[in-house]
């Protein structure tokens, strides 16, 4: 791999984040899923549309592998975007607003986020050379790709006619040389809230995108996507588990809001979309998750009672298996090697750093968390790069064995980790272990 893209992976395991790409080099396990997401992906790029619920515990990998996904699907020339979902930030029930993070998160193979300027220009690109191909003359142009425009968008119209008058907008702006005008008509159509009054007036548009509009402005977005060259939308929703915790009515909108998506979805209304979203075992079982709404429910419905060997990965719903002592190991030995590849000492960095080193570290930090080792990859990976191996690949006489005791502290550690740790500490396993004064 490129410098670039190694020194990406290991400066985001350094912070103790995900990688946002390379994440095929540190792939473990998920081989058992790729022939089947990888159909689905070439069924979508082919015009079709897919839905899929990932399951997983706190720490079992479920961003990693949906941006592993994204990095297959952006191979296959789609556009990408990963939203968090949260109460103040992106509240799922809040469509337009849902939307609005997707634009700003857009992103391709070539450009980052926001991609949608580029993307849309190239859409208007690819309409005048259709019109230049079917014989249309320089004077010709601006009205023949106003005719492609109509066609193209013909069916996003019946549902959302504003989101073609404001692309008509845009383009006019730019004939005129008004980029200020032009990039706020942009922003309207991404969803953008507070647009000044003017530049809408100036495209024809009236007020702000609302919940039901987003779901046209989608449409749209996927229309303009396959026109100038993508093969279609993989879309994250990450973190859906945080409806839990947000007052019962906000939760209920949010469900109902995801069983529309589900069923749009399932009825070809988004040709090119693979939508994804993430969730814990609590939130699709519980009964302050996915089991609150029964259509959702029986939308989501999977049989996992069988051994996890046998897990069906085109099933709606797929459970990550998450890491286990010898699969931490491995993964480590992997960053090991990837950081030694372009370490200032790499033979020192493979013989200090050895296999059973990496392996005594992982027990560490899984012992810090009460043996859990499916939720100690992040905080491993962190102390592994960045108290290991920048330490032995920069000071000569540094041996981890002797001159590094791994400590877990409070303030660096997550909402899940800490609460695993703190039962460590006080020598309680679970609930049922606190003595309580009666």
């Amino acid at each position: 791999m490129s410098a670039a893209r190694r020194r990406t992976v290991v400066d985001a395991l350094r912070r103790g984040a995900v990688p946002e790409s390379g994440l095929d080099l540190l792939a473990t396990g998920l081989g058992r899923f790729e022939a089947a997401l990888d159909a689905e992906l070439d069924a979508v790029a082919s015009g079709g549309s897919v839905f899929k619920a990932v399951r997983g515990e706190y720490g079992s990998g479920k961003t990693f592998f949906t941006r592993w996904l994204g990095e297959r699907a952006k191979r296959r020339n789609f556009a990408v975007a990963e939203i968090q979902i949260s109460e103040n930030e992106t509240p799922l029930h809040r469509l337009e607003t849902v939307y609005r993070r997707l634009t700003e998160r857009l992103t391709t193979s070539s450009f980052p986020p926001s991609a949608l300027r580029p993307v849309v220009d190239a859409w208007f690109y690819a309409l005048e050379e259709d019109a230049l191909a079917a014989g249309a003359t320089e004077d010709e142009l601006p009205g023949e790709v106003e005719k492609l425009l109509v066609a193209r968008l013909a069916e996003v119209s019946r549902h959302a006619p504003s989101f073609a008058t404001a692309l008509r907008g845009y383009r006019a702006a730019l004939a005129d040389g008004d980029e200020a005008t032009a990039a706020a008509v942009l922003a309207w159509l991404g969803g953008q809230p507070h647009v000044a009054a003017a530049a809408r007036r100036s495209a024809g548009v009236r007020g702000d995108l609302d919940h039901f509009g987003a779901l046209g402005f989608l449409q749209g977005l996927l229309t303009v996507l396959r026109d100038s060259g993508h093969t279609g939308l993989f879309v994250v929703l990450d973190e859906v588990e945080t409806l839990q915790r947000v007052r019962s009515d906000a939760r209920d909108k949010a469900l109902n809001a995801l069983r529309q998506l589900i069923d749009e979805v399932h009825s070809g209304r988004f040709p090119g979309l693979y939508l994804v979203i993430t969730g814990t075992p609590a939130f699709y079982d519980g009964q302050q998750g996915v089991q609150r709404l029964a259509p959702l429910a029986q939308r989501l419905a999977t049989d996992f009672t069988t051994d996890p060997r046998f897990d069906n990965p085109r099933a709606v719903q797929i459970r990550l298996p998450g890491f286990t002592q010898e699969s931490l190991v491995g993964l480590g030995s992997t960053i090991r090697d990837l950081y030694a590849d372009a370490a200032a000492a790499p033979e020192r960095v493979r013989t200090v750093v050895d296999d059973a080193y990496v392996a005594d570290l992982a027990r560490a930090v899984g012992g810090a968390l009460g043996g859990k080792v499916g939720v100690a990859p992040r905080l491993f990976l962190k102390k592994l790069v960045g108290d290991v191996l920048d330490r032995v690949d920069q000071f000569e006489d540094f041996d981890p064995r002797r001159h590094y005791k791994p400590t877990v502290a409070s303030s660096e550690l997550t909402d899940v980790e800490r609460n695993l740790a703190a039962a460590v500490s006080s020598g309680s396993a679970s609930a049922d272990d606190i003595d309580l004064e009666l």
